[in-house]
C-alpha cells in the first residue's frame, strides 16, 4: 500500500463511516457550548461563585465581545448572510439532491451552527441594550449566558441526533445496496 493510498484512506469522503467526522462533530459541539459569546463558560461560573474581581472580568469581556459580534453583524452582516445562504444552498444541494456523503455531512454541521449564529447576534443585541441601559450586573449577565448557553446546548444535542440518525441511515443503505 502506497503513502497516497494510506492518506486517501485516512482522509475518507465517507463521512459518515469515518470516525474522525464524528470527532469533529463532538469536538465543534463541544467548544461551542464551552464559549458563549466568545466568553469561556468557566469564566460565567467563576463570576458567579466569586464575585468581585472575576465578575467584573465577565462583565468587561461580555462587554467587548457583544460589541465585536455586534459590529461584524452591522458592518458586515448583509454579506456574510449572502456568503452563508450561498454555501448552505450549494451544500444542501449537492448533498441531498446529487447525494453527494461530504456535503451532507458538511450541512449537518453548518446548518445548525448557523442557527447558533443567529441566536448570539439575537442574544447580543439584547445584552448591548441591557448595557446601554446601566442594568446590566454581573448576575443578570450570567444568567443571560446561561440560558443562551442552555439553548445553544439544545441546538446541539437536535443536530448531533439528527445526524447520528441521517448517518446510521445512510450507512445502513450503503451496506444493503454495497
Amino acid at each position: 500500500m502506497s503513502v497516497t493510498q494510506t492518506i486517501l484512506e485516512l482522509i475518507d469522503m465517507r463521512s459518515f463511516s469515518n470516525l474522525w467526522y464524528w470527532i469533529a462533530l463532538a469536538v465543534t459541539w463541544s467548544s461551542t457550548a464551552h464559549w458563549v459569546l466568545g466568553v469561556p463558560y468557566d469564566m460565567v461560573l467563576r463570576a458567579r461563585r466569586q464575585g468581585g474581581v472575576a465578575a467584573d472580568d465577565m462583565v468587561t469581556m461580555v462587554r467587548l465581545n457583544v460589541g465585536r459580534l455586534l459590529y461584524i453583524g452591522r458592518e458586515g452582516g448583509l454579506f456574510l448572510a449572502m456568503i452563508a445562504g450561498f454555501v448552505l444552498g450549494s451544500l444542501a444541494v449537492l448533498g441531498f439532491v446529487y447525494w453527494v456523503e461530504f456535503a451532507q455531512a458538511v450541512f449537518l454541521i453548518a446548518l445548525p451552527l448557523a442557527l447558533v449564529g443567529l441566536m448570539s447576534l439575537w442574544t447580543a443585541r439584547r445584552l448591548e441594550a441591557m448595557i446601554q441601559a446601566g442594568t446590566a450586573d454581573a448576575e443578570i449577565l450570567a444568567q443571560r449566558l446561561t440560558r443562551h448557553r442552555f439553548f445553544v446546548q439544545l441546538v446541539g444535542m437536535l443536530a448531533i441526533t439528527a445526524t447520528a440518525l441521517w448517518g446510521m441511515l445512510q450507512n445502513l443503505n450503503l451496506s444493503v445496496l454495497g
